[in-house]
């Protein structure tokens, strides 16, 4: 599904990831964790493709990410990857609906193709009676679960989460862990997650350690 394999990044003279190598399998949740500076997310932005590596490849179901020219590889990530990040990153301006739609504005599909699509994410979501709030009518909770939508628009394949549970409280913590099981089951979804917490690592299927930019250890 995802392979890694020698992937290096470096800023200038500091060098970030030096040599990581990784396979995860469809269906799978994996996190990553470490201190702060680690890698950890210089490797999921690698790997969504927001960032190109100083050297290496990614496949992600055979196709080489970074053989692609700019344009190709947007249309790909589009397609292919959903985000959630961890201050959700919707944009104030618009409802959750029009938040929700935006992969699809993105790709030029039908509005009469895509609405309906974003409506029933959401009222799966749990999220029917507030698709026409905007994010400041929201609480943390209700705005990772938009968030969550937005990233299963395109039906992609992976979904990228980089310390989802950062600005939540515990009650929506736990809410979010629950909501991340049942995408895997309902949606069929990879799963890789970056986070510092715990509880959030313990329901992937393995937790992937790295520090000063090498895999330490796999669980």
């Amino acid at each position: 599904m995802i392979e890694i394999k020698d992937i290096w990044k470096s800023f200038g003279d500091l060098q970030v990831l030096k040599g990581v190598n990784l396979r995860i399998e469809k269906g799978e949740i994996v996190a990553i964790v470490g201190k702060s500076g680690a890698g950890k997310t210089t490797l999921l932005q690698i790997i969504g493709t927001l960032d190109r590596p100083t050297k290496g490849q990614v496949f992600i179901d055979g196709t080489d990410l970074f053989a692609m020219k700019d344009r190709e590889l947007a249309s790909f990530r589009n397609r292919h990857i959903g985000f959630i990040f961890q201050f959700h990153q919707l944009l104030p301006e618009f409802t959750a609906l029009e938040n929700v739609c935006i992969p699809s504005m993105i790709a030029h599909e039908k509005e009469s193709d895509y609405k309906p699509r974003a409506e029933k994410l959401l009222r799966d979501l749990g999220l029917a009676d507030r698709m026409e709030h905007k994010p400041n009518e929201l609480s943390g909770g209700e705005k990772q679960r938009v968030a969550a939508a937005r990233a299963l628009m395109m039906s992609p394949d992976i979904i990228l989460a980089d310390e989802p549970t950062g600005s939540l409280d515990e009650k929506n913590k736990k809410e979010l862990s629950e909501l991340l099981l049942k995408l895997r089951k309902e949606y069929g979804q990879t799963i890789l997650l970056v986070t510092h917490d715990k509880e959030l690592a313990s329901i992937a299927d393995r937790i992937i350690e790295i520090k000063d930019g090498v895999i330490e250890k796999t669980n």
